[in-house]
């Protein structure tokens, strides 16, 4: 049986990054997204590619069955896709949050129940989550997003423990700031209204987030380093449970737990002003 590679959310960034590393390892890679047009370069590459939007039941299931039908099981699945919902607690609706916890927790969770049993009846497989340093300290501006990416941090370790004796390993991503289009998608994400009580706090946030994600920022990571970290995490014998990416996941979580938390916020105000 091929050890078959998986990965969500491979339009861009990390997941992109991902599916090329994968391809040049020359194990068979199923590079998909919920637009397969976004997918031709890597198609070019000798990725495997497919449609999937891990919020649609139907597509999860087609998309687990593809890869099973050719390869027997799963043997890696990286659960990559997410967005990062913006915008103050007040003005993120219900609706918003649902939609949030849909892609980023929901969708990884039924991924990983849909490629377990075909892990198990191969005696092994890996589960690879992309979480967050957002998971580790807390931000604001984007709850929404480190909630999930939160939550990601208490599943890995359930999930971890109850698939051991099955062969399976389950590792924890939490890559710090990454090189990305992250100020785009505020704007895209961010609640809309001409007379919000928060309009200045989003200019200063946008500003900042637009300064942090640019390339060359110090601390920045691009999503290849991300890439190189999920194959290794993926390929080695014994993979650690958590690898850190960058130098946010190592120095903000340390300051998070010994500053007094009002000096937290001060230093966080200092990040983002309201």
């Amino acid at each position: 049986m091929d050890t078959a590679v998986l990965i969500t959310g491979c339009s861009s960034g990390i997941g992109r990054a991902t599916a090329l590393a994968f391809a040049r390892t020359g194990r068979p890679t199923w590079a998909t997204a919920r637009n397969p047009a976004a997918l031709d370069e890597l198609a070019a590459a000798g990725c495997r590619t497919m449609a999937l939007d891990v919020t649609d039941e139907e597509s999860r299931t087609a998309a687990v069955r593809r890869v099973e039908s050719e390869h027997g099981a799963v043997g890696v699945l990286v659960n990559n896709a997410g967005y990062a919902q913006t915008g103050p607690v007040e003005e993120v609706t219900l609706e918003l949050l649902r939609r949030q916890f849909e892609t980023n927790l929901f969708g990884l969770i039924r991924m990983t129940q849909l490629v377990l049993p075909g892990m198990r009846a191969a005696g092994g497989g890996r589960i690879v989550n992309v979480g967050s340093a957002g998971g580790l300290m807390p931000f604001p501006g984007v709850s929404a997003y480190a909630m999930t990416k939160w939550s990601l941090e208490a599943l890995s370790d359930a999930l971890r423990y109850e698939t051991r004796s099955f062969g399976v390993d389950v590792v924890l991503l939490e890559p710090g700031g990454v090189v990305s289009n992250f100020a785009a998608t505020e704007e895209a994400t961010w609640p809309k209204s001409a007379s919000s009580p928060y309009a200045g706090f989003h200019r200063n946030h946008s500003d900042r987030m637009t300064r942090f994600n640019r390339a060359g920022a110090p601390g920045m990571s691009v999503p290849e380093d991300v890439a190189r970290v999920i194959v290794r995490a993926s390929t080695t014998r014994r993979p650690r449970t958590r690898y850190k990416v960058g130098v946010a996941p190592r120095v903000l979580p340390l300051l998070y737990r010994i500053l007094p938390n009002r000096s937290w916020d001060a230093f966080v105000g200092r990040l983002f002003p309201v």
